[in-house]
């Protein structure tokens, strides 16, 4: 039985990661050792769960089907053991997906609290600025902004940040300061990955609105921050995205007495499974760390 477990969790890893090799050192094992047991397991079940080409390792449609019924298992047995352990200590691999710019500015700096807690978990962040299929991306957990699509996977708002215009000083002192929502249309607008062009402004119960017409658009919120920087224009960003910038002056708020909205940060879980309890702990210590 605990070499057939051993099987699944090595057949999981081949799937998530479409390799033998990555899988052999995410595991501590050769490649060739990961083949056999991949090859191994498939003459157990009775079926070709892999496709192999000299690129990639894919998954056939059993395959597919196959892992789509092997994860929950897993999870529940993890679920078990942590149960049964009763001291709260985490093992195995959490692989959270969320965004570059999140995980370099506010996700980083406080794993060491995080690691330190839980010295046997492994984490595992999977960096893509465009949405992600957990599923797909073999993702315990994602971090994600704005409003969420409608979808069966379960979804826990972490925590709330303002939204805030800003530019460089420099730019600022060659076009002038706006004074009003309307002013914006005659300055350099920076579009971030949200790519939302109409602008909301609320301020003593009035209400304004802005189509802006940017001049640069950006896939990533460090881009769009970098062309701030750089004087291109006026950038709408999240606290978050611009903590840093703020603290040290080098951009400064645009129409400040206007408030542009918040944006709220969401822990999703995959649909059809029960959250890792890794994965309730990360989004647990994410939400102390960003409330504090």
């Amino acid at each position: 039985m605990g070499d057939r477990l051993f099987s699944l969790r090595v057949f999981v890893r081949i799937a998530r990661g479409g390799s033998f090799s990555k899988a052999g050192r995410e595991l501590g094992l050769s490649q060739p050792s990961v083949s056999r047991i991949a090859a191994e397991l498939e003459r157990d079940v009775g079926a070709a769960l892999f496709t192999r080409t000299t690129r990639a390792v894919t998954l056939t449609e059993a395959g597919s089907d196959y892992l789509a019924r092997i994860e929950p298992i897993l999870a529940a047995l993890e679920e078990a053991d942590h149960a049964v352990r009763g001291t709260g200590e985490l093992r195995g691999r959490l692989r959270v997906a969320l965004t570059s710019s999140i995980a370099v500015r506010e996700v980083v700096p406080i794993l060491p609290a995080f690691m330190q807690s839980h010295p046997a978990l492994k984490l595992e962040l999977l960096l893509n600025d465009q949405l992600q299929d957990l599923v797909q991306d073999g993702a315990d957990l994602a971090l994600r902004f704005g409003v969420l699509p409608d979808s069966s996977a379960t979804a826990r708002r972490l925590a709330i940040s303002p939204r805030m215009l800003l530019a460089a000083p420099a730019y600022l002192e060659r076009h002038g300061v706006p004074q009003a929502p309307a002013d914006l249309s005659g300055h350099d607008i920076i579009l971030g990955p949200t790519g939302v062009r109409a602008w909301e402004f609320q301020r003593n119960g009035r209400s304004a609105s802005v189509r802006v017409d940017c001049r640069l658009q950006a896939s990533t919120n460090e881009v769009a921050m970098a062309s701030a920087l750089a004087g291109l224009g006026i950038v709408q960003t999240s606290y978050w995205g611009c903590r840093a910038e703020l603290a040290n002056g080098a951009l400064a708020r645009v129409l400040p007495d206007w408030d542009c909205g918040r944006v709220e940060l969401h822990a999703v879980f995959p649909a059809g499974k029960a959250a890792k309890p890794s994965a309730r702990a990360f989004a647990e210590h994410v939400e102390r760390a960003f409330s504090a």
